[in-house]
């Protein structure tokens, strides 16, 4: 089987391992120049992909970096009442441990033979068995799956769905070195997760592993021109910073003094999802998986799923050798019944925070946990 797999991101480099575990190679096709040639965000509740990392064989080397004290959460009011706070005890289990993307993505890249990524390789088409990249070159394969995201060009050979916007975009900003720079506020925000929830906006901060804080801005009831509409200069960050700071001067002074603090590292996204219960016409030599698959609003689940795809399209490769089209036939049905629930249940989560009581909904949602 010649297998190609377009996107380094977590699900095809788990798809990646699991089939070199089982002596199937695979080639992974990704854009970008060099595993380093962009930031790879921040913290991830890795859960249900856990079961992906044991298939993968990596499972110590996550335990080693993952960071327990990282499922500590508060919650509060804008008006700065903390309505929830948890500290994980120092013997917790890892049942949700945050990890760094990175150093995540950089256990499962160090785990693969050295020559099974492909840097620069910009997909473009695919036909008859032959993959095209937009400088000319071309490549063999008998399966080709899509683990290129959101915006997944390989989706197109097998539908015309697109993502839609869901109302929300987010902004990410950040405090660099945050224990040194701004005490007060790395004391405020703890070890893990901390967020505000108000009538269709959010803050989230996050204590990564490398000191920085990130937060996070939502603003859940917008159109898409919002960007433009909204006034908020995103080509100039230090003035979009202030106009942030100005959208939530009706939040308590402590919790917009995170914004303020921010260094100019300003990234705004639009977000989307694909229909709940998307599926597409099954083909013989070509699947997807993770956002390409199911695309899903960002609260907690993505990773996990397209790790979980990765890891069981690889046992079924493994377990079909020479007949894929049983194995994908079999992958998508699993991947279909496993994910649609999921993404409801994602997509419920995402009306509560655009709820103009979000905070104690989320709080009555949390207790029994």
């Amino acid at each position: 089987m010649t297998i190609a797999i377009v996107g380094a991101g977590l699900g095809g480099l788990t798809l990646a391992r699991v089939l070199h575990v089982h002596g199937v190679d695979a080639v992974v096709y990704e854009r970008e120049v060099a595993r380093d040639a962009r930031g790879q965000g921040g913290m991830l509740d890795i859960h249900s992909g856990q079961r992906a990392l044991r298939e993968a064989g990596l499972i110590d080397g996550f335990t080693a970096i993952a960071r327990a004290e990282g499922q500590d959460m508060r919650l509060l009011d804008p008006d700065g009442t903390l309505l929830l706070r948890h500290d994980t005890p120092d013997d917790a289990p890892l049942d949700r441990p945050e990890v760094d993307r990175a150093d995540l993505r950089a256990l499962l890249l160090d785990s693969l033979p050295g020559d099974t990524v492909r840097w620069g390789h910009a997909f473009d088409s695919a036909a008859d068995g032959v993959l095209r990249f937009a400088d000319g070159r071309t490549a063999p394969y008998d399966l080709l799956v899509g683990a290129d995201g959101a915006e997944s060009r390989v989706r197109a050979l097998l539908t015309d769905v697109r993502p839609v916007h869901t109302g929300q975009h987010a902004v990410e900003l950040g405090i660099p070195d945050a224990d040194r720079t701004h005490p007060d506020l790395a004391e405020m925000v703890g070890r893990g997760n901390y967020w505000v929830l108000g009538d269709g906006r959010s803050l989230g901060a996050q204590r990564n592993g490398d000191g920085r804080i990130r937060v996070y801005l939502s603003f859940y009831r917008t159109t898409e021109d919002w960007p433009a509409a909204g006034g908020i200069p995103f080509d100039d960050p230090s003035a979009a910073k202030a106009r942030l700071v100005e959208e939530f001067a009706d939040w308590h002074p402590r919790i917009t003094a995170l914004i303020d603090a921010c260094d100019d590292m300003v990234v705004l996204r639009r977000i989307t999802t694909l229909p709940v219960g998307f599926t597409w016409p099954s083909a013989r030599d070509v699947t997807l998986l993770g956002d390409a698959a199911h695309l899903m609003p960002p609260v907690g689940e993505g990773a996990n799923m397209a790790m979980l795809d990765g890891a069981l399209l690889g046992l079924a490769l493994a377990a079909h050798p020479g007949d894929i089209p049983a194995a994908v036939a079999e992958y998508e049905r699993e991947m279909v019944d496993r994910t649609v629930p999921i993404a409801r249940e994602s997509a419920r989560m995402q009306e509560i925070l655009s709820s103009p009581d979000a905070s104690r909904t989320i709080l009555a949602f949390f207790r029994p946990r």
